[in-house]
C-alpha cells in the first residue's frame, strides 16, 4: 500500500482534484481509497436510525451493514483523535491511499494552490511537499502541474507515494 496526500487551504480545490484523480488512477486498474480529515465534528449517521440511537445510547462503535457497503463508527469519547499513523494502520490494503488535509503530519505531499484563495504557498516550511499543482506559475525547483492536467499528476503519485510501511519507519525513526 502506497501513500500521498494532497494538501492546501481550504478552497484550494483538494476535492475537486481528488474527484477527478480518484477515478483515472482507478480507469487504470489501481485500487484507491481516501482518507479525509475534518477539522469540525461530523457525522455520516441520521439522528433517529437505529444506528444513532445505539451511539446515543453510549457505544464505543456501532458497525451498519447492507449488501452494498458497511461502514464502522467509532465514538472517542474523550479520547484523543487517532492520528495519521493509527488511521493508515486500520485501513484495508489497496494500491493507493491519498490523504486529503492532514497538512502538518510527515508524509509525502502535493500542494494544491489556487491563486484567488491569496494564502501563502505551504511548500517553503513543509520539506514533506513534493510538488505543486497550480493554476498559477510559482517559483520553485519542486515539479509543477495545472490543476486540471490529471493524467500528469496521477503520473506523479504513481512514481512518488510512498510504502506504507516505509513511512512508518520513516517518521517514527
Amino acid at each position: 500500500m502506497r501513500v500521498i496526500g494532497l494538501a492546501g487551504w481550504s478552497g484550494a480545490g483538494k476535492t475537486t482534484l481528488l474527484s477527478r484523480l480518484v477515478p483515472h488512477l482507478i480507469g487504470e486498474g489501481a485500487r484507491v481509497s481516501v482518507i479525509k480529515h475534518a477539522h469540525h465534528e461530523f457525522d455520516l449517521d441520521k439522528p433517529g436510525k437505529d444506528s444513532w440511537v445505539h451511539r446515543q445510547a453510549g457505544a464505543t462503535q456501532v458497525l451498519i451493514s447492507s449488501a452494498r457497503r458497511w461502514a464502522l463508527l467509532n465514538e472517542l469519547r474523550g479520547d484523543p483523535e487517532p492520528s495519521l499513523f493509527e488511521l493508515l494502520a486500520k485501513m484495508a490494503p489497496v494500491d493507493y491511499v491519498i490523504i486529503e488535509g492532514f497538512k502538518a503530519q510527515g508524509h509525502r505531499k502535493i500542494e494544491i494552490y489556487r491563486a484567488e484563495n491569496a494564502k501563502p504557498l505551504m511548500f517553503p516550511n513543509d520539506p514533506n511537499i513534493i510538488a505543486v499543482a497550480t493554476d498559477t506559475r510559482v517559483e520553485s525547483g519542486l515539479p509543477m502541474f495545472d490543476l486540471d492536467d490529471i493524467p500528469a499528476i496521477a503520473d506523479f503519485v504513481k512514481a512518488h507515494a510512498e510504502n506504507r510501511n516505509e513511512l512508518f519507519a520513516r517518521v517514527a525513526g
